[in-house]
């Protein structure tokens, strides 16, 4: 016995509903036209921190988004209560295309990469001149990262009142890189900020360092009072800092017009597994003429490279190829002093 009459379409036709009342799924999304933009300043556990016009809020990525993760810097595209009252989250449903990715590996061997900042535009590599010891590898690693990046290197050397720069800053002069030589005295006194900032104004610079070397320290220096961050010491025994910054932080620069600091967590290895090196001669505007007769796939640092009869001609500093080729071996050393 048929249940229904022969044709299926009938309006006797009896339609159960849905009890669980779940949309039919779709691949359309919709748009957001009314998405507001916003800036990420910092991220703890799946809540991003963001600063839409004056205000801060808290939001969630949007599932749509997927893997794709936003970071600290990120511009991003958020919807839903954008009030910043408290207990209120909204969601994150696009991120904007990047005009920097500083990115970082746990070490040579690790394939797989971690975006730390992204949308800067220079990278300041903090370093104490003694207590902790420089570390003239470790701050090869993050030229080789900048480099990568697109992003514009600055040195800041500290402690100058403990053991001279002068044996550093001969290491880096011919790689040009801008720097700035502070005291421990200078650094509470506000004098080493005041000369920093100069280099900072106007622009949105990351700041890496070893733990200990007063790099925190310096940022709260450069930033208003209210968003000071918590500060540590060195280990009298091991000679190393304690991680008192355990995430990257963006910070409105103090009496500037538009200039962000973005303090990380200190650092005590920098894995550069996803740097090919075609990429760091990018940074030696110099030297790329002199790569054109280079076999192909030419790490620059082999026997065939023809930088070395092209600079040997005149065409370059030598001093240059030496720094150019001392930070691409960083590329096949691991970090472990």
């Amino acid at each position: 016995m048929r249940r229904y009459g022969k044709n299926p379409d009938e309006d006797d036709i009896r339609v159960r509903p849905n009890r669980k009342g779940n949309r039919p799924r779709t691949n359309i999304r919709p748009k957001h036209e009314d998405a507001s933009e916003g800036m990420v300043l910092t991220v703890d556990r799946g809540r991003l921190t963001c600063l839409v016009e004056d205000r801060t809020i808290t939001a969630m990525k949007a599932r749509e988004l997927g893997r794709k993760a936003a970071v600290v810097g990120d511009r991003v595209m958020i919807v839903g209560d954008l009030s910043g009252a408290k207990d209120t989250l909204a969601r994150i449903v696009r991120i904007q295309e990047r005009s920097s990715v500083l990115r970082r590996t746990a070490d040579d061997d690790d394939p797989f990469e971690r975006v730390i900042v992204a949308n800067a535009d220079q990278l300041a590599i903090v370093t104490a001149l003694a207590d902790p010891e420089p570390r003239p590898r470790l701050i090869d690693r993050c030229l080789v990262a900048a480099y990568d990046a697109g992003l514009t290197p600055l040195l800041v050397l500290t402690k100058s009142d403990l053991a001279p720069a002068d044996e550093l800053l001969e290491m880096y002069g011919a790689l040009g890189v801008p720097y700035v030589v502070t005291s421990r005295e200078e650094l509470y006194s506000g004098d080493a900020a005041d000369r920093v900032r100069e280099h900072l104004d106007g622009k949105v610079t990351a700041f890496v360092g070893h733990s200990g070397v007063g790099k925190t320290t310096l940022v709260n220096a450069l930033v208003p009072e209210d968003r000071r961050r918590v500060t540590g010491h060195v280990n009298a025994v091991t000679g190393r800092g304690r991680h008192t910054t355990t995430s990257a932080l963006a910070l409105p620069l103090a009496s500037s017009d538009g200039g962000w600091v973005i303090d990380t967590p200190g650092v005590r290895s920098f894995g550069l597994h996803h740097v090919e090196p075609s990429r760091v001669i990018l940074a030696f505007p110099d030297l790329v003429p002199g790569t054109e007769n280079c076999p192909r796939a030419c790490s620059h640092d082999e026997a065939e490279c023809a930088l070395d009869a092209w600079v040997a001609e005149g065409h370059a500093d030598p001093a240059r190829l030496y720094s150019l080729r001392r930070l691409l071996a960083t590329r096949e050393r691991h970090e472990g002093d």
